[in-house]
């Protein structure tokens, strides 16, 4: 099998039945939080390196970790941040909401001919747009972007379970047409 490399994780929880961006934005320097631009605050950690969007509602949305760990000790440190900065801080629900992971088959891919070989159903191909081919496998809800350089970007999972198994139907799929 490929090596499969975790690019981005998405996640989102309530940390608050309510947050004051405004007294949040005082105590954390570095945050950005300018309402008439976009509702939410935006706030950075670099251990692990991620961004947060903070949300009046209590809704937060993390981005950028590598795995599900970081995503739990990164939201951890930014609620025992944000109680000191004095805010009623919940015990969060996480759910994952996004994994981009990619990999690399070794070997060039013809695109036009992979193309006609999936079926037109489950694929965008226009590479006078777009150097790269959409691939939609509906039944793990997940999308592939090829190159014909071989390498794959893989986005939609919630789990990376789905990465996996889903990366398994192409490399089974392309490697009984020939591609692989």
């Amino acid at each position: 099998m490929v090596e499969i490399h975790i690019q981005n994780i998405v996640a989102s929880t309530a940390i608050a039945k309510e947050l004051d961006l405004n007294k949040i934005a005082k105590s954390l320097p570095s945050s950005k939080y300018d309402p008439d631009k976009f509702p939410g605050l935006i706030y950075h950690i670099n251990k692990p390196k991620v961004a947060f969007l903070l949300f009046q509602s209590g809704r937060i949305v993390c981005t950028g970790a590598k795995t599900i760990e970081e995503v739990h000790k990164a939201i951890d440190i930014l609620c025992k941040t944000l109680k000191k900065a004095g805010q009623n801080i919940i015990e969060p629900e996480i759910e994952i909401q996004n994994i981009v992971a990619s990999a690399d088959f070794n070997t060039k891919i013809n695109l036009s001919e992979l193309s006609l070989s999936l079926g037109l159903e489950n694929i965008e191909y226009e590479p006078e747009i777009f150097p790269g081919m959409v691939y939609r496998l509906e039944e793990l809800g997940v999308v592939f972007l090829f190159f014909g350089s071989g390498k794959i970007v893989c986005t939609g999972a919630r789990r990376k379970e789905d990465i996996e198994k889903a990366i398994k139907i192409v490399i089974e799929e392309l490697g009984s047409r020939g591609f692989l």
